[in-house]
């Protein structure tokens, strides 16, 4: 079936609704499986946000979840697909970095410290995924984004999200998979 983009992001809010993990990676490996979820494609600058959001939650973080779920949508059904190679910039990491303003309320205008870390955030993954290089993988950058957005969260603000070592279930699935290249390359799903 044919899903649009905006079918997609609700088919996500439904599947992450009543979610109790602490842990992004369980939350968003977990969506990923389903089959409205193309192996490469803009919903993750939806989806990716989305699960750091719902764990940060489950973690104790104050937010409405309801209503940071649907404003990281108005955000993020704007950001365009392969960002990665015609912009420069991981929609991954930009939905990461959209859902931390939501949490602290920046803006543009904002001059306080989150601001700053935001773009201290967003900076250092992007440093992290010029040095594995392309081709594109939504998976492979979904997991760099979230995993440093754990100990992002963990080392600047004290939020203690759970994490695993993270193992690729879709490298079988990528005819582009970079195998060893990829620190989450699994050598048991080529």
């Amino acid at each position: 079936m044919d899903y649009s983009l905006e079918e997609k992001y609700n088919l996500i809010v439904q599947g992450i609704n009543g979610e109790i993990s602490k842990n992004p990676i369980q939350i968003v490996k977990k969506i990923m499986h389903q089959p409205f979820i193309n192996l490469h494609g803009p919903e993750h600058h939806f989806l990716d946000g989305a699960a750091f959001l719902v764990a940060y939650k489950n973690t104790g973080g104050e937010i409405d979840l309801e209503s940071a779920l649907e404003e990281l949508k108005s955000r993020t059904i704007k950001m365009p697909g392969a960002m990665c190679g015609l912009w420069g910039i991981c929609g991954s990491t930009t939905s990461i970095g959209a859902a931390l303003s939501i949490i602290h309320s920046t803006g543009p205008l904002s001059g306080d410290k989150f601001y700053k870390d935001h773009m201290e955030y967003t900076s250092g993954v992007i440093q992290e995924m010029s040095k594995i290089g392309g081709p594109r993988c939504c998976k492979r950058n979904a997991f760099l984004s979230i995993d440093s957005a754990v100990k992002f969260v963990k080392n600047n603000y004290g939020i203690l999200m759970e994490i695993e070592d993270i193992t690729c279930e879709f490298t079988g699935w990528n005819l582009q998979c970079i195998h060893t290249k990829c620190p989450f390359y699994n050598s048991a799903q080529k």
